[in-house]
């Protein structure tokens, strides 16, 4: 099972397409997309064991040089962050909505994975810099409390990085506002 997850983000669409040629020639990993986002920038996402998943980063990392703008390896990502990712959870129940924005596309999942791992909550969406301005968010649902806590706990996780710039829990959205979020 491929259990870790990799992603970086480059300021430039060459540079990210090169590099991310040379991640997925240098290791035993599988493209989860890659793709430009604004404003002009590109995101590339791995997944594979660990050991591959670090090394082809790395080699990510190497061909972008002074184009990367941030990367990750997240070495055991929540079963719930893939289907976020691609916008393709079912909500049957909202109680309360949690979402939390961040200031650069792959720090979302970042924010995903610890919120889900923090509490009892589903993640909705992980929506990452289109037509957002580079920004990206994080949508989640549940009840109150878990909401409050998943939250908080990526707010403490990502605190040192100052990567988020909002968050809000919603107690018992209006009917509009899920439809709209959902």
């Amino acid at each position: 099972m491929k259990n870790a997850i990799g992603f970086i983000e480059f300021k430039s669409i060459p540079i990210g397409i090169e590099s991310t040629d040379q991640m997925l020639k240098s290791g035993n990993v599988e493209l989860v997309t890659a793709t430009p986002i604004c404003p002009g920038k590109y995101v590339t996402i791995i997944s594979g064991d660990v050991g591959a998943v670090r090394s082809s980063v790395k080699n990510g990392e190497v061909v972008g040089g002074m184009f990367v703008i941030e990367s990750h390896v997240i070495p055991n990502i929540h079963q719930a962050v893939f289907p976020a990712l691609m916008a393709n959870v079912d909500v049957d129940n909202v109680q309360s909505i949690g979402i939390i924005e961040t200031i650069n596309a792959i720090s979302s999942i970042v924010v995903a994975d610890t919120a889900v791992k923090a509490a009892n909550i589903t993640l909705v969406e992980v929506r990452m810099a289109r037509g957002l301005g580079g920004k990206a968010f994080v949508i989640m649902t549940g009840e109150v409390s878990p909401v409050k806590q998943a939250v908080k706990a990526a707010e403490n996780a990502m605190r040192e990085y100052g990567v988020i710039t909002s968050t809000s829990v919603i107690a018992s959205p209006h009917q509009d506002v899920r439809k709209l979020i959902l």
